[in-house]
């Protein structure tokens, strides 16, 4: 069984629920992934790794940081980063706060970045691609340069579509579709 299919069954497993959902986007649902459930699991954290740096690999992208919109990126990110240690891939994981911190450093973008990086931004779930967009506008004006946006669930709802017509390419490493999940649930 390949990384990737495992993950897909542990996200059945653990992160879909069904019911009456309102998404972040504002949009209903009969189903809510709570990818959480499935991204700070040991084996999930190892799965995310594995088919996270492979994607980033078949891809072809070449970055030296990983992360995204605190708190659902942060474990995918933090997955691939340790499963990039000591390869020709290594990269360092960051995690993009949803507002400028008021106190200390006054960052908004948290660990290993510097202006001028390439980078991956992840996300756990696209729905409208509001998260993703945000992430990439915070690192963009911090002159980081985005070359990719890497999600563990595209709901295929038009998240996908809006961040690729902002011009960056989207890879997801599984969808609503492929887990059998339909917008009736």
């Amino acid at each position: 069984m390949t990384a990737l299919h495992r993950l897909e069954q542990l996200l059945l497993e653990r992160s879909v629920q069904r019911g009456d959902f309102v998404l972040a986007s504002g949009q209903h649902s009969s189903y809510y992934i709570d990818c959480r459930l499935t991204t700070m699991s040991a084996e999930g954290l190892r799965l995310i790794g594995e088919a996270g740096l492979a994607a980033v690999r078949d891809r072809g992208w070449k970055a030296r940081g990983i992360g995204g919109l605190t708190m659902g990126a942060d474990p995918v990110a933090y997955a691939i980063a340790a499963a990039s240690f000591g390869s020709r891939d290594q990269m360092d994981a960051f995690s993009v706060r949803k507002d400028i911190k008021q106190h200390g450093t006054r960052r908004q973008i948290e660990g290993n970045f510097r202006p001028g990086d390439p980078v991956i931004v992840v996300e756990d779930v696209i729905t409208s691609g509001g998260s993703a967009l945000q992430a990439i506008e915070a690192l963009t004006s911090a002159g980081g340069r985005v070359i990719g946006v890497l999600a563990l669930v595209d709901r295929e709802q038009g998240g996908a579509a809006r961040i690729e017509a902002a011009g960056h390419e989207v890879v997801s490493l599984t969808t609503s579709k492929a887990l059998g999940l339909t917008p009736t649930g």
